[in-house]
């Protein structure tokens, strides 16, 4: 049987499709390569080049593969580009998971594992782990289309012979402790990332956003998951359906925060050099802590994080972006790549 990996060509998505191989796995990859990038993909899957809303291919792939269970990546997830033009995330993150699912129903495809966000949970009370039963109040268009699929899984799975699991992720960074995924987009805005390229002089400075909040060192507190552990804890989820498991929803993070702070010193600290860091005002909807209680993933899943470190997440992220540097160069000066990826 085989697993299609919507968006498998992104970082998240590239890091599931290389633990699902290493699992000896039968992969398919289907990505429109927006953000993600062709050669991310390993030999090893097929990969299709296209959207999820097309219903045209979906049935091509169904119909060339024997798809058992689909793991959705796809779709938008930068919180103010979704402020400026809701309509787009709404297509793109709730209407065309719509169609896929639909497809998935029609080929009697049962197994579907969704990448939602903790976004869904808004402003949480600062001094508790948000937990799946917090109140859902998204307070951006990304976390409510994320929400809204959720819904559709939810009603989706009591109509049909389907099953689900949505993970609700917290801060996803780091890269493959082997070198062979990390994240490359160009301009990504993850705190790791961006430090990560201010420490290789590949900006200029990072912004600290707020440094009053009710916090150890006044600046925002966030759970950091390796990428890693999130690709793991998507394989157990579909060996949980598979096994017969009831849908659920679960949260991934680690239940221990580190301030904005706590990760450009590390980064400092870890790279051995300083970078500029420009103090902003607070950005509206800026919690001022978000961390997880992850006791359903651990539990339904049997999930036991193993790069559960903020040392471990910043060293690989380092040698993620020296990888980039080494293969596909930047130019110092203008601050940009000279190619968009490396050849690997």
């Amino acid at each position: 049987m085989t697993v299609l990996v919507t968006g498998g060509a992104g970082y998240i998505g590239s890091h599931m499709v290389w633990r699902l191989l290493d699992a000896g796995e039968d992969v398919v990859v289907l990505d429109c390569l927006s953000t993600g990038f062709r050669w991310a993909v390993p030999p090893a899957a097929r990969f299709y080049l296209g959207d999820v809303a097309d219903e045209a291919l979906l049935r091509q792939i169904f119909a060339e593969n024997d798809i058992e269970a689909i793991i959705h990546f796809a779709g938008s997830a930068v919180v103010p580009m979704s402020i400026e033009d809701p309509l787009a995330y709404y297509e793109n993150n709730t209407g065309k998971t719509r169609i896929l699912m639909s497809a998935a129903v029609r080929a009697g495809i049962r197994h579907f594992v969704f990448s939602s966000t903790a976004a869904v949970y808004g402003q949480q009370p600062a001094d508790r782990l948000v937990a799946e039963d917090a109140p859902l109040r998204p307070e951006s268009p990304y976390g409510q289309s994320k929400l809204m699929s959720e819904l559709m899984l939810r009603d989706a799975a009591a109509a049909y012979d389907f099953s689900y699991v949505a993970l609700r992720y917290f801060n996803v960074a780091g890269a493959d402790p082997e070198g062979r995924a990390g994240q490359s987009t160009d301009g990504a805005t993850h705190l790791i990332k961006v430090a990560c390229e201010a420490a290789l002089g590949r900006r200029h400075r990072v912004n600290v956003y707020g440094t009053d909040y009710a916090t150890h060192d006044g600046t925002g507190v966030r759970d950091y998951i390796h990428v890693s552990d999130l690709a793991e804890a998507h394989l157990l989820a579909l060996r949980h359906l598979r096994g017969g498991g009831c849908s659920l929803v679960a949260n991934c993070g680690y239940g221990m925060g580190y301030s904005v702070l706590d990760v450009l010193n590390m980064v400092m600290r870890v790279h051995g050099r300083t970078f500029p860091i420009h103090v902003a005002p607070r950005r509206p909807g800026d919690a001022a802590s978000v961390v997880a209680d992850a006791t359903v993933a651990r539990r339904e899943l049997g999930w036991s994080p193993k790069h559960n470190s903020l040392e471990t997440i910043v060293r690989s992220s380092l040698d993620w972006e020296l990888r980039l540097v080494e293969r596909g160069g930047f130019d110092p000066a203008g601050l940009k790549k000279i190619c968009a990826a490396p050849s690997i």
